[in-house]
């Protein structure tokens, strides 16, 4: 068992931090908003600290999972960030999903200290992290991937070392991009079966045994044919992560044609309101 540091506890990071505790690691915890991290630590045990230099002061391996690139830096870099507290050989695993550039900044920054970094972001949603059951998709050196390797299972049904670091954030980009063009394709497939009169459930049992099947289609496609959104992976953060690889694609030629105009549809129910909504909302703006 590990002595191990968790920053961020958002509606992934809360749960995954838990899984760390009760696999056994003497886990702290450090959030932004003080109380999420007392009623963590009243849930599952462990400690909190309030910056996140001092959570990770001592620990062999710390996690962050926060927001963006700005936020990552802040928790990281700073003042009082991670890289503070950590000492020579420990472990730094950043879960966000983030662009490649800063993964290749901050891994660059915790070398100069000895630190090893590992871009790890992760697939899964909140039921995956919730249920222990991630896919977290890895860059950065061998070594440092297999040292925290044991302590991530406590959360992941599969880790995988994608390429040096940076290549779990470009495989992340892989796995939005594919997400956006499912989501789109089963919100018009949802949208022409109730405009052609059809039973929307029963397309969905019998298309769901053949080619068309997809874990979009078991978990939202139901819940589109009755228009409910308020679960899952928030329209904000979706654009947020296709806007990382939109951005990364102007820089590697990538062409990503479908990718941007999912993006902009996405845009469209922001407007309508559905910024916080789970991202098969796409089919709010399909008329009825």
């Amino acid at each position: 068992m590990a002595k191990v540091a968790f920053i961020g506890l958002g509606v992934m990071g809360y749960p995954m931090a838990g899984h760390l505790q009760q696999a056994g690691h003497d886990v702290t915890v450090y959030n932004r908003t003080t109380a999420k991290a007392q009623r963590w630590q009243e849930q599952y045990g462990g400690s909190y600290t309030l910056t996140p230099k001092d959570a990770a002061e001592g620990c062999e391996v710390v996690f962050v999972c926060v927001g963006n690139d700005d936020d990552l830096r802040q928790v990281v870099a700073g003042k009082h960030g991670a890289l503070a507290g950590m000492s020579s050989g420990a472990v730094l695993v950043d879960h966000t999903t983030a662009s490649a550039d800063v993964a290749r900044e901050l891994a660059a920054a915790a070398g100069e200290l000895g630190v090893g970094f590992v871009d790890a972001p992760v697939s899964g949603g909140q039921a995956g992290a919730e249920n222990g059951v991630l896919t977290v998709m890895a860059g950065g050196e061998p070594e440092q991937f297999e040292r925290a390797r044991p302590v991530i299972d406590a959360y992941a049904r599969c880790a995988e070392l994608m390429g040096p670091v940076g290549s779990g954030q470009l495989c992340k980009m892989v796995n939005q991009i594919c997400i956006a063009g499912v989501v789109q394709g089963l919100a018009e497939g949802m949208h022409f079966a109730q405009k052609a009169g059809l039973d929307g459930d029963k397309v969905l049992e019998v298309i769901g045994k053949g080619a068309a099947q997809s874990w979009q289609m078991d978990n939202r496609g139901h819940t589109m044919l009755k228009d409910e959104y308020d679960f899952g992976f928030a329209v904000d953060w979706m654009r947020k992560d296709l806007g990382i690889a939109l951005d990364e694609a102007r820089g590697n030629g990538a062409q990503l044609p479908l990718t941007a105009l999912v993006d902009q549809f996405y845009a469209e129910v922001q407007r309508l309101g559905g910024s916080r909504m789970d991202t098969s909302s796409l089919k709010l703006r399909l008329p009825k």
